[in-house]
């Protein structure tokens, strides 16, 4: 089988380090359009055009499903995309749900982490609406780790403080737990942790999203490859990052979950 996974930068290679845990058999073609990084500052128009390039490749050649391992740009592709492919797309949801479920119980609030755009689209209102949590659900546009991310910087002291300047307003040991709405910010969850209590839950959307396309391959039947390989496209074509870069940063985040 052959997978595309599609995102504006790294922040995708945390979703698919869970779909090498969990689908191991599979060739992967991630594609990262860090041309155009960072997705949540620029206008709807612009993300779903970029989207579109990378759903003309994946079809180009051939994969049997894509993951859109970005929570932006999912949030504002719309419906005319799955109708235009014969493959199956899977998108990320942040993970308010389990979050909801959790809190609930706990009598605690929920913190929503993400960028500015997948907090302003209609698709996250509706989530949030349909849970009847809009009392329990506060929201913080991180988009700097975006930026650090794509940086390599994960633990620095600049990206402390970012922090430490972006929580400065709320009261952190109110929240139960911590969704994380852009698949970047799975690569600081050492730092982010280190600024909530120890029973905070952190929760972010991959293992949901590769639940997903696991069951839509064996739907449709789909074979696992004999082994496991991946291809990189950076749409700068320039150095860094590289193969090698990725292929690091996806390795050891394997190894951290």
């Amino acid at each position: 089988m052959k997978i595309g996974f599609f995102d504006s930068g790294i922040g995708g290679l945390t979703v698919l380090g869970h779909a090498l845990k969990m689908l191991p058999f599979a060739d992967y073609i991630y594609y990262a359009d860090i041309k155009h990084v960072p997705y949540g500052e620029k206008k709807i128009n612009e993300v779903r055009q970029y989207v579109q390039t990378a759903m003309d490749y994946m079809a180009e050649i051939n994969v049997d499903a894509v993951v859109i391992a970005c929570n932006t740009a999912t949030s504002v592709a719309d419906a005319k995309l799955r109708r235009k492919y014969s493959f199956p797309i899977i998108g990320m949801e942040p993970a308010v749900k389990p979050a909801f479920a959790y809190c609930q119980e706990r009598g605690k609030k929920i913190l929503v982490l993400a960028t500015s755009l997948t907090l302003r689209e209609e698709k996250f209102r509706q989530l949030v609406n349909k849970l009847d949590a809009t009392t329990m659900v506060d929201t913080l546009a991180l988009g700097g780790l975006v930026k650090f991310a794509e940086k390599f910087e994960f633990d620095t002291l600049d990206v402390s403080q970012y922090l430490k300047n972006e929580f400065a307003s709320l009261e952190l040991s109110d929240y139960g737990a911590v969704v994380l709405g852009c698949t970047h910010f799975p690569l600081f969850s050492k730092v982010l942790k280190q600024s909530f209590t120890e029973e905070t839950v952190f929760f972010d959307g991959s293992v949901g999203a590769i639940n997903h396309l696991a069951d839509i391959l064996e739907q449709k039947g789909i074979a696992p490859s004999l082994d496991d390989k991946i291809k990189f496209v950076i749409t700068n074509g320039k150095l860094p990052p590289s193969d090698v870069d990725y292929k690091k940063i996806l390795h050891a985040y394997v190894h951290s979950i």
